[in-house]
């Protein structure tokens, strides 16, 4: 091949190649246009085929260097929100989001303190916010978000997250910190109250996967809200002779003594 038809090739390619990076970030800004101010996404939210990958990192970076987005971690981006006052920050939830879902199915959620802090259990605040998975061991290091992996009792999903939620309120009740019993009992008596029969169903279920002293508690609640109908399930899975020191009595719970909760 002479010198000029390589040449004319070379630039023949070359123009291709625009061609297709361009075509790949008018593709990137459109998906991103859609993305609601506010929120975070991964690559995989693009639709990015493998063969745009590259074009698609080159695109993602000219959108940062304009200040349309911001990377807080690998892979992982936020679409920035303005107000009259400026840049607004995203909050705690919106930056955990990512790791919450695998495509697109949720697989974990926020428990620990940051959870109870949020329910109104206790007004402290944790340094290291820990993430509930059954099978996947998630953390997190997202600017000033640290996140720390712990084990959920079932598998999650976005229909009973919630639930587990409540679970591990009434586990872990006698070691958050600064609360305030009779107030927390109300919170959560409010909640469950709040369930139709179908989650209260499901929630007594959930509760078998957890330690004797939840479902003792819960049963507790049930009971005193009137919020099952059955109880049974609950009464077989725990021993009649064992206590469970919750530090509650029967001016907070009047069911207390009847469930074993000291």
């Amino acid at each position: 091949m002479s010198s000029k038809w390589r040449h004319l090739l070379d630039i023949l390619i070359s123009f291709i190649t625009f061609v297709f990076i361009m075509t790949v970030a008018k593709k990137i800004e459109k998906k991103i246009n859609q993305i609601k101010e506010g929120t975070t996404f991964r690559y995989q939210q693009l639709s990015i085929a493998p063969e745009e990958y590259v074009a698609a990192t080159k695109a993602i970076e000219r959108l940062i260097n304009k200040g349309i987005i911001k990377r807080i971690a690998a892979g992982v981006f936020y679409k920035q929100k303005q107000s009259i006052f400026g840049e607004l920050k995203p909050k705690e939830e919106e930056l955990l989001k990512p790791y919450l879902f695998e495509n697109g199915k949720r697989i974990a959620y926020i428990t620990g303190l940051s959870l109870y802090n949020r329910m109104g259990l206790t007004t402290q605040v944790p340094r290291t916010i820990k993430i509930a998975s059954r099978d996947k061991r998630i953390r997190v290091s997202a600017g000033n978000i640290k996140g720390k992996a712990v084990k959920s009792y079932v598998d999650v999903t976005d229909y009973n997250f919630y639930l587990l939620e409540i679970l591990d309120a009434l586990k872990d009740f006698n070691k958050i910190p600064d609360i305030d019993k009779k107030s927390a009992i109300t919170i959560l008596s409010n909640k469950i109250k709040k369930l139709s029969e179908k989650e209260t169903k499901q929630l007594t279920k959930y509760s078998l996967s957890y330690p004797p002293r939840a479902r003792a508690f819960l049963g507790a609640v049930l009971d005193q809200t009137n919020s099952s109908k059955d109880l049974t399930s609950l009464i077989k899975s725990l021993n009649p002779l064992t206590t469970y020191n919750y530090g509650v009595n029967e001016d907070l719970l009047p069911t207390s003594k009847k469930w074993n909760l000291i």
